[in-house]
């Protein structure tokens, strides 16, 4: 509640008590003073008239027929419109017990009857400045915390920039490194599969021409198994030219995952996106000691090319599978844990989608230990992390967060439940209005 502190604003008092003639005398002294003032004889009518017009302050007599003093005020408070109003109880009595009592349900003051006027406006105005005091001290601490989201905001948003822009680097360095020596072996395979064609042409002509070898060529024959030698030769040639391509492959995913080159919105495959990341997480996918392989499940629908900043939208996608199989070894190192039923199979499934919205929707569910209800309102806040210490940084879902709510126009969800795994969905427009605005 904010006051308006002007010299022609009129404070308003709220008068509660069963006696007329205390209304009255209340009333007009109040009035005098330049208050206005509006009456109530009974509980019920003063939370009415409070939810009519907030009073500045209100005067509760305690004792009233069917709702007293105490009970008007435990309402008053238990409402979160009402519950900052300041109330000063009157009362005839003037026991120890009952100021304790009125203090306790919520009360800021209490006047024994009979009062001096002078003291009653004494009293109010001290609670009008009080509360003038509370409200400008809450103002400047949502000014704080809003200058500290901000900062944490910026922070990382700092931390994102600095590390796209280390990761485009070291991934432009990297493949042209590996580009240069993989190109070189894939290149001399295709003549070193030809040179080793011929030499075995050539043995299998010496063998035509000399069916009856010496003994000391029998002998080496037998000792290097030259017939196997000469099979097994064709498959490592074959075995070498698909681990060049593999290593092609996936510097080539480096470069797209990256896009070092691609600041700027562009009309990008999120299904290529989707499978580039995949690549990068192979290694994190494949059957360890303590699980089988994770199993990807892909339910692409038909999506056209949509508009968007590729490298960071990326940077979501690595996020959220690297989650995913944090969640599933996680619930794999709990499993004797009673609210976790993980399946046979570690699973991840992405569904991809186009909205009746005309929007983009990429869901990614895993069947993992899931995420309590307490923590989900939070996840997407910055350096908040429900990994053990070293495990996380709190900042991969803010950073989603920003890349698709404030750069892509688009929204971010956590559906989940204890045992039962969890699946963000995300959802970003086809086309952005920057873009739509430039055509």
């Amino acid at each position: 509640m904010h006051f308006n502190q002007t010299n022609n604003y009129k404070r308003n008092i709220l008068v509660v008590d069963d006696t007329p003639d205390n209304l009255r005398l209340l009333s007009a002294m109040l009035t005098a003073q330049g208050f206005e003032v509006r009456k109530a004889l009974n509980g019920k009518m003063a939370l009415t008239a409070c939810q009519m017009v907030l009073p500045d302050v209100i005067l509760l007599d305690i004792n009233m027929p069917g709702m007293d003093g105490y009970e008007v005020c435990q309402q008053l408070k238990a409402d979160e419109k009402t519950c900052e109003v300041p109330v000063i109880f009157i009362s005839a009595l003037d026991d120890v017990v009952d100021k304790v009592k009125a203090f306790d349900v919520g009360g800021v003051d209490y006047i024994a009857k009979p009062f001096h006027g002078a003291e009653v406006v004494l009293r109010i105005e001290n609670q009008i400045n009080l509360r003038l005091l509370q409200v400008k001290l809450q103002e400047k601490n949502f000014l704080l915390q809003q200058a500290l989201d901000n900062l944490q905001a910026s922070q990382v948003q700092q931390i994102q920039n600095e590390k796209m822009v280390a990761l485009g680097q070291l991934v432009a360095g990297l493949a042209h490194e590996i580009n240069n020596p993989i190109s070189f072996i894939y290149g001399n395979l295709q003549y070193a599969g030809q040179y080793v064609e011929d030499l075995v042409n050539m043995i299998e002509v010496y063998q035509q021409e000399y069916p009856k070898p010496t003994p000391k060529i029998q002998a080496i024959a037998k000792d290097i198994d030259l017939n196997f030698m000469i099979k097994d030769l064709q498959n490592l040639i074959s075995a070498m030219y698909r681990g060049s391509d593999r290593i092609r492959e996936i510097v080539l995913a480096l470069q797209h995952f990256s896009r070092h080159d691609e600041a700027e919105m562009k009309r990008v495959n999120i299904h290529e996106d989707i499978e580039n990341t995949l690549v990068m997480l192979q290694h994190r996918l494949r059957e360890t000691a303590e699980r089988s392989a994770i199993i990807i499940v892909k339910d692409y629908g038909n999506l056209p090319l949509v508009t968007c900043y590729a490298s960071e939208l990326n940077q979501v996608f690595m996020h959220l599978l690297n989650n995913a199989i944090d969640a599933i070894e996680e619930g794999v190192e709990n499993k004797s844990s009673t609210s976790y039923s993980l399946l046979s199979t570690p699973q991840i499934r992405i569904h991809t989608e186009v909205t009746d919205l005309n929007m983009v929707k990429i869901a990614i569910a895993d069947n993992g230990l899931g995420i309590e209800e307490s923590l989900r309102s939070r996840l997407f806040d910055p350096f908040f992390t429900t990994k053990p210490v070293g495990k996380g940084s709190g900042l991969g879902l803010s950073i989603s967060y920003q890349i698709i709510v404030q750069k892509h126009r688009g929204n971010i969800t956590c559906n989940s439940s204890v045992g039962k795994g969890a699946e963000f969905a995300i959802e970003i427009p086809i086309e952005q209005p920057e873009v739509l605005l430039q055509v």
